[in-house]
C-alpha cells in the first residue's frame, strides 16, 4: 500500500531516528509498502522518515532499466568510505522537483539488518552509494539541501513550502 511522502519543510525530516530493536511484521509490512511507494514516485530510494515513521529503515533500487534490484535495510550504517568521491545532482521525494549537486564519497562499505534479520556487509559504488549515504542522512534528521549554501538552500526551502501550500488547496 502506497504511503504519502511528507514534504520539507517538517520537523519529522530534521529528527534523529531510533534503532530497530525488533524486525516485525509491521516493519516488514512497512518496508513493503515504502518500496511500493518508491516505485510510484518514482524514485530510487526512500527512508522512513519521509512516511512519517521515525525508524531506521530505508529502501532503495537504483537500478533504472533490466532488473529491478529492491534492498531493504533496517539500522544501515557506513562502516568505511573511500577518499575519492563522486558528484551526482541529487533529488529527494520530500523535496520534489528540485535538485542539487552533491559531492559524498565514491565508494562505501555498509552493513545492515535484512528482511529476515541476518547481518548483511556490501560495498557500494556509484549511484548506489550516493543513494544509501543519501537515505541514511535522513536516517540522522540531514538532508540533501543541508550540504548547500545558506542562500540556496533557503531558496530551496522557499520553494517547498510554496508547493506544499499548493497542494494542500488542492
Amino acid at each position: 500500500m502506497q504511503k504519502p511522502i511528507i514534504i520539507h519543510p517538517d520537523p519529522r525530516l530534521k529528527k534523529v531516528c531510533a534503532p530497530v530493536t525488533d524486525l516485525s511484521d509491521d516493519l516488514r509490512s512497512l518496508a513493503r509498502d515504502m518500496l511500493e511507494t518508491m516505485y510510484a514516485a518514482p524514485g530510487i530510494g526512500l527512508a522512513a522518515p519521509q512516511v512519517g515513521t521515525l525508524s531506521r529503515l530505508i529502501v532503495l533500487d537504483c537500478v533504472k532499466e533490466g532488473e529491478p534490484q529492491p534492498m531493504v535495510m533496517f539500522n544501515p550504517e557506513i562502516l568505511s568510505s573511500s577518499d575519492d568521491v563522486n558528484t551526482y545532482e541529487e533529488g529527494c521525494l520530500s523535496i520534489p522537483e528540485q535538485f542539487a549537486d552533491i559531492t559524498r564519497p565514491a565508494e562505501v562499505r555498509a552493513g545492515w539488518i535484512d528482511m529476515n534479520g541476518n547481518p548483511q556487509e556490501r560495498d557500494f559504488g556509484g549511484l548506489w552509494a550516493t543513494c544509501i549515504q543519501h537515505e541514511i542522512d535522513h536516517l540522522n534528521g540531514k538532508l540533501f539541501i543541508d550540504y548547500l549554501g545558506p542562500m540556496k538552500r533557503q531558496m530551496m526551502t522557499r520553494k517547498s513550502q510554496k508547493m506544499k501550500r499548493d497542494r494542500a488547496r488542492g
